[in-house]
C-alpha cells in the first residue's frame, strides 16, 4: 500500500487526527502529511482539515479490501479467480480491464473506491462518489457459448438481483436490459463489453455499479436524471460493503460459469420472476424515434418482446433504450 493509502486507512474511522500524530504513524513529516492529504482530496476523498484538530474524513468509510473480498467467496470461486484487485481511484473499472484483456489472466475482478469517468450503457455517465457504493468489473473468457452471448447482461443482472434478495431486498427486479430497480427507482446497472465473436470464442468484461449508501448534495441530486434508491436505505441490517462486494462477485462468477456451459437457456425460465416490465406499456427510444407497445418478456436470445398490436416482436439491447410509461 502506498503512503496515501496508509493515510486513508488511518482516517477511515472518521476521527480527527493531528498532522503530528499521522506523521508519526506513517514515519513522515507533517509537511509530507499535508501533501498526502492534498493528493487524496484531488482523488475525490472527502478529507477535511480543521484548525487545531488536524484532519478527518467527512464521514467514516468502510474501505474495500482484497483479502476481505476474497475471504467471502465460495472456495470454488476463489480458487478459479486469478486476481481480485481494489483500486483507490480509476477512470472506469470496465475500461481498465477491457484495455488490458489481451494481457490479463482470466477470470479476474477489479473494484474501485471511486471512478473518475464511470460509464453506463450507451456512453452515459455513472455517478461514482468515493467509498460509498460498489464499482466493480469482472473479466471472463468463453470458448463458445451455446446460442451466443446476447443474453449475458440479463443473466448477470439476475445473479446480482438474487444476491440482493438474499440480503433482504425482496422487491428488487430488472428493467431490461441492464438496470436493477425497486419500484422503478434505479438501484444499479450493468455494462457488458465484448472482445471477440459473439457466437464464438470471446472475452467479456461485466461492469456492475450498485448504489449502496448514496450521500449526495442538492446539486448532485438535481444532476441525476432518474429516480434512484440505495441498498442501505432499504435494509434493516447493514452487512457492510465488503460482504456485499464478495457476494456480488461470487454470484456473478457462478452465473458466468453456468452461462458458459448452457447459455441463456439456463436463465430464461427464471426471467419472469425478475422482469420489471412484464405486461407494462413502454416506449422504445431509437435515436430520435420513439415506439410504444406492451412488454411481453424476452425471447430465447434475451431480446425484448414488444407488442404494438400485431403480436410480440423482438428488439435487441444494442438497438434501443426502454422506458416504462406511467
Amino acid at each position: 500500500m502506498d503512503r496515501a493509502g496508509e493515510l486513508l486507512g488511518s482516517l477511515a474511522d472518521g476521527r480527527p487526527r493531528s498532522g503530528e500524530e499521522l506523521g508519526k504513524a506513517l514515519h513522515v513529516s507533517r509537511a509530507a502529511v499535508w501533501k498526502l492529504v492534498h493528493q487524496l482530496q484531488g482523488q475525490g476523498v472527502p478529507v477535511i482539515s480543521e484548525q487545531g484538530r488536524g484532519y478527518r474524513l467527512a464521514r467514516p468509510l468502510e474501505l474495500l479490501g482484497e483479502d476481505r473480498i476474497r475471504a467471502g467467496l465460495g472456495a470454488d470461486v476463489s480458487q478459479r479467480l486469478i486476481d481480485v484487485r481494489v483500486a483507490r481511484v480509476t477512470d472506469s473499472t470496465n475500461r481498465q480491464l477491457f484495455q488490458q484483456l489481451s494481457e490479463l489472466e482470466l477470470p479476474c475482478a477489479l473494484f474501485a473506491e471511486a471512478q473518475s469517468a464511470g460509464r453506463g450503457r450507451r456512453g452515459r455517465t455513472w455517478y461514482s462518489p468515493f467509498g460509498q457504493n460498489l464499482y466493480m468489473s469482472l473479466a471472463w473468457s468463453f470458448d463458445q457459448v451455446p446460442g451466443g452471448v446476447a443474453g449475458l447482461s440479463l443473466a448477470a443482472g439476475m445473479s446480482v438481483a438474487e444476491v440482493l434478495r438474499a440480503f433482504g431486498l425482496r422487491d428488487v427486479s430488472l428493467k431490461w436490459p441492464n438496470d436493477l430497480v425497486i419500484n422503478d427507482q434505479k438501484l444499479g446497472g450493468l455494462l457488458v463489453e465484448l472482445q471477440g465473436e459473439p457466437t464464438g470464442a470471446c472475452a467479456v468484461v461485466i461492469g456492475q455499479g450498485l448504489n449502496l449508501q448514496m450521500d449526495v448534495d442538492d446539486t448532485t441530486r438535481d444532476a441525476i436524471d432518474q429516480p434512484w434508491t440505495a441498498v442501505r436505505d432499504r435494509l434493516p441490517h447493514w452487512p457492510g460493503r465488503n460482504v456485499i462486494a464478495s457476494a456480488v462477485l461470487d454470484g456473478l462468477a457462478r452465473a458466468m460459469d453456468q452461462f458458459g456451459r448452457h447459455g441463456f437457456t439456463a436463465f430464461i425460465q427464471r426471467w419472469p420472476d425478475y422482469d420489471a416490465l412484464s405486461g407494462r406499456d413502454v416506449r422504445l427510444l431509437l435515436g430520435q424515434r420513439e415506439i410504444h407497445g406492451r412488454a411481453c418478456g424476452v425471447d430465447p436470445t434475451g431480446s425484448l418482446l414488444l407488442d404494438q398490436g400485431q403480436g410480440p416482436e423482438p428488439w435487441s439491447a444494442g438497438e434501443v433504450s426502454v422506458r416504462p410509461l406511467p
